[in-house]
């Protein structure tokens, strides 16, 4: 095992070790399987009451979970102080900070895994029809996951836990609204809110592109060259903000 993946590892470890992550894995089966009361006032919609509550609490646990775990990444390490240990071994700060980005991504690629298998079994339980829709929208969530991820390492890389958490929430809101903040300002009459809505859009992530749960709700089909492009546009994204973080990271002075 080379120090890239032993670090990985390592970090995958110690997500997994986190009481947050065991509390917010029981949490999501037990919220998945209480869905049942849900199907119970539903009759007509029971397939898209069933996908949209199921998917959606997927979505919004394991956002918080990743702010939580990417925003603290960092602190967590200069207060143990284990990051004088790293910093002072022939690994690269770039390698350190990519190896515990993959271990985080890993653990949360565990953790949709476990997820999605609890919300089949809960569609097979009802006798509700499973869709390749409904695989791939919590395929996409993971490359929403990486986008958020790596945010929130970027934001540790020169912040507290408290304010890169603050931050990466803030992303998270305004990615989700990008298009639709875009779409708003395209219909001012003023240059300057068009303007505006456009710089906004083009320098935020939309991250409603990697959002195939509502597709996924009306069992509507997803084409392979849309959700290549999706995660191709999650993985850039990424990319940058790790880029930008090592960038940050590599200047930063830890005496």
């Amino acid at each position: 095992m080379n120090a890239f993946t032993a670090m990985a590892w390592n970090g995958f470890r110690e997500a997994r070790r986190n009481k947050v992550t065991v509390v917010v894995g029981a949490f999501a089966a037990v919220v998945l399987l209480s869905s049942t009361l849900v199907t119970e006032v539903t009759v007509s919609t029971f397939d898209r009451v069933l996908t949209d509550f199921g998917l959606g609490t997927m979505s919004l646990i394991l956002a918080f979970l990743t702010i939580f775990l990417s925003s603290g990444l960092l602190s967590r390490e200069i207060e143990r102080r284990t990051i004088f240990l790293m910093v002072s071994k022939p690994v690269s700060r770039t390698q350190f900070l990519v190896a515990r980005l993959a271990g985080n991504m890993l653990t949360l690629a565990v953790l949709v895994a476990a997820m999605t298998l609890i919300f089949l079994s809960q569609l097979l339980m009802f006798g509700a029809a499973i869709t390749s829709t409904q695989l791939l929208a919590a395929a996409g969530l993971w490359f929403e996951l990486l986008v958020l991820s790596s945010a929130g390492i970027l934001f540790s890389s020169f912040s507290g836990p408290a304010v890169s958490a603050i931050c990466t929430t803030g992303l998270y809101f305004a990615g989700h609204l990008a298009g639709d903040l875009y779409e708003i300002a395209s219909r001012s009459e003023s240059t300057f809110v068009q303007t505006l809505g456009r710089v906004i859009y083009y320098a935020l992530p939309n991250l409603e592109r990697m959002n195939f749960r509502p597709r996924a709700t009306y069992a509507l089909a997803i084409d392979a060259g849309t959700f290549l492009s999706a995660a191709a546009y999650g993985v850039a994204w990424a990319a940058v903000f790790t880029a930008i973080a090592v960038f940050i990271f590599e200047r930063r002075d830890f005496r």
